[in-house]
């Protein structure tokens, strides 16, 4: 495998001759263990594992390169015996040296129960938001004991905040789109200065951007023209026929942990949880 591109030898297993299922009886079942290296047949990279999340695979190749594959079964080889052999990839069991992660990240506490409600909350602006919080961090949350509630607009936010009554028991963090200078959302988060309120934010018009897009098998979310309606415009722009509560469903269960998350989002949740349950004694 002296070049990136270079195919590996092909086999009968491969054989068009057979039917789908006969040849995926046929097929080596490997865990994709980091660094394992393998050639993606629908573009010839070669590299080592660096992340399995299906549909999603990650190489890397002999000069340090990451490239993102889209991976369905047999779509990529690994060298057995000197000979290249379209295989079966299965994620890697975790070993007791290997402790398992949650979608977020955290250490798997396994079956501990939930925490009772602490006073604090987070508030996230609408439903998406708050599943896919959910989706992500929920196992860190029920463990923490936090509660997310969703505003429906933050255009009212600091009435509800005063409402609220933050105190240093009783903390409030509050999750916004769009945070960034000159929005809507900055100048509504100017209006409160409390320290027992922390308001963070990302960049994204809708949290939908917030999810990466590789995802769904696509470079970069469509640019909508300013006026036009986003989720809509995403919609057309990607030339689907769904309606954004269809299509919100289908990209939020390609959601599978955080990798699948922008960083800005990733930051802003954890500093979020971090504030409304800071460590204890």
């Amino acid at each position: 495998m002296a070049s990136d591109k270079r195919p590996l030898e092909m086999i009968d297993l491969d054989d068009p001759s057979g039917s789908q299922e006969a040849r995926a009886r046929q097929r080596p079942v490997m865990a994709a263990n980091r660094g394992l290296v393998l050639e993606d047949r629908g573009s010839g990279i070669v590299g080592a594992v660096v992340e399995f999340n299906p549909p999603r695979l990650v190489l890397r190749d002999r000069h340090g390169k990451d490239h993102t594959v889209r991976y369905a079964d047999g779509s990529v080889r690994a060298a057995i015996d000197g000979v290249g052999v379209p295989i079966t990839l299965v994620a890697p069991a975790p070993t007791a040296a290997d402790p398992g992660v949650n979608a977020s990240g955290s250490i798997d506490l396994g079956a501990v129960p939930a925490r009772m409600a602490r006073a604090s909350r987070v508030w996230v602006e609408g439903i998406h938001d708050a599943e896919l919080i959910e989706k992500v961090w929920g196992d860190d949350l029920r463990v923490e004991g936090v509660v997310v509630e969703q505003l429906e607009g933050a255009d009212d936010l600091a009435e509800r905040v005063r409402g609220f009554r933050p105190t240093p028991g009783r903390r409030l963090g509050i999750l916004l789109d769009h945070l960034v200078d000159g929005s809507k959302e900055s100048r509504i988060a100017a209006e409160i200065d409390d320290p027992n309120v922390l308001i963070c934010g990302h960049p994204y018009v809708d949290v939908w951007q917030a999810v990466k897009p590789a995802v769904i098998g696509v470079d970069a979310w469509p640019v909508v023209p300013k006026g036009e309606p986003w989720k809509e415009g995403i919609i057309a722009g990607l030339g689907l026929d769904t309606t954004p509560p269809q299509f919100w469903k289908h990209l939020l269960g390609r959601v599978k942990s955080w990798r699948d998350l922008e960083a800005p989002m990733l930051g802003a949740v954890e500093e979020l949880i971090d504030f409304v349950a800071p460590p204890e004694p």
